[in-house]
């Protein structure tokens, strides 16, 4: 195995606990007002996190940034589905995750994480991979705002080959994705898993920066939302669009299935889903409303960077 090959789990482990410390203050910079709670767990099966939540803020309504670093002695099913060949392997998951719900409709929900596996078994050599992301779910459509998102992306992919954006892009757009609803979840982002190219040094380079990179990608875009007024007709469309990031989550979501089959901390887990939610019968924006034209126009796979 090559220096580049092998996999350095403190490293990694390092790197995530500075990303969720940095985006946690920055996130109480903007907000002004309101603090995380700070809440330790551990894993009986082995390992453990800390999750931070932060609520009735001045500007996000819920936040929360969950550390996990957990082991366990069988992968479970949502890890083993697509590489039967590591079924019955011991294995330690790490990784950031984060969603945010800001008060202001105008201001877009934002997800983002970033993960290391590595599976082992006596006698073989380890396998690992990495994966993660960030993804954009706005209630309003600002052309501005989708272009910045998607270039800051692209920034993060450029130090790793010309065609590693526009399939982070695409892979992404098809993720994210409501098949039950045929709707994506939002305008999208990045988005990649098993990934392993160049060796380890390579792909932990490429997580680094994903990470490094949402706050840059986020922060303008919800500092230019957050003083826009509003009234009731705009919240009840940002609680009626909230229902989409639940059912989401709790339909097609690969990370929550694996954090429930692997029996992770379910405080933890659903710490992303937003305080309050509505869902409507067969509710349908008014023809010609900003509304309809946000479903028309965003809510679709789109090249926002070559319009």
């Amino acid at each position: 195995m090559t220096n580049a090959d092998t996999p350095r789990p403190k490293d990694v482990e390092a790197y995530l606990r500075g990303l969720q410390d940095r985006i946690c203050a920055e996130v109480e910079r903007i907000d002004g007002t309101a603090k995380f709670l700070r809440d330790a767990w551990a894993r009986d099966e082995g390992g453990g996190g800390e999750s931070r939540v932060l609520a009735d803020g001045a500007v996000f309504e819920r936040a929360g940034v969950n550390f996990s670093d957990i082991r366990g002695t069988k992968l479970p099913p949502a890890a083993t589905a697509a590489r039967p060949e590591l079924v019955g392997r011991g294995f330690r998951a790490m990784g950031v995750s984060l969603v945010f719900h800001p008060r202001n409709p105008y201001a877009p929900t934002v997800h983002a994480n970033v993960r290391f596996l590595i599976a082992e078994k006596e006698g073989e050599e380890p396998v690992w991979w990495f994966g993660g992301g960030f993804d954009l779910t706005p209630y309003y459509g600002f052309a501005e705002d989708a272009i910045h998102w998607h270039a800051t992306a692209r920034d993060a992919c450029a130090p790793f080959g010309p065609d590693v954006h526009t399939k982070l892009k695409a892979t992404c757009d098809e993720y994210f994705f409501l098949k039950h609803r045929n709707e994506p979840r939002g305008i999208g982002g990045l988005f990649y898993d098993d990934w392993t190219v160049g060796g380890f040094e390579a792909s932990f380079a490429l997580m680094q920066s994903v990470g490094d990179h949402f706050l840059p990608a986020y922060v303008p875009i919800v500092e230019r939302r957050i003083g826009m007024p509003y009234t009731q007709r705009e919240r009840d469309w940002q609680l009626y669009r909230r229902g989409r990031y639940v059912e989401f989550n709790l339909v097609w979501d690969r990370g929550t299935l694996f954090g429930l089959q692997s029996k992770g901390r379910i405080e933890s887990i659903l710490m992303s889903m937003p305080p309050l939610v509505a869902w409507h019968y067969n509710h349908q924006p008014e023809p010609g409303s900003p509304e309809a034209e946000f479903i028309a126009d965003y809510l679709r796979p789109r090249d926002w960077l070559n319009l």
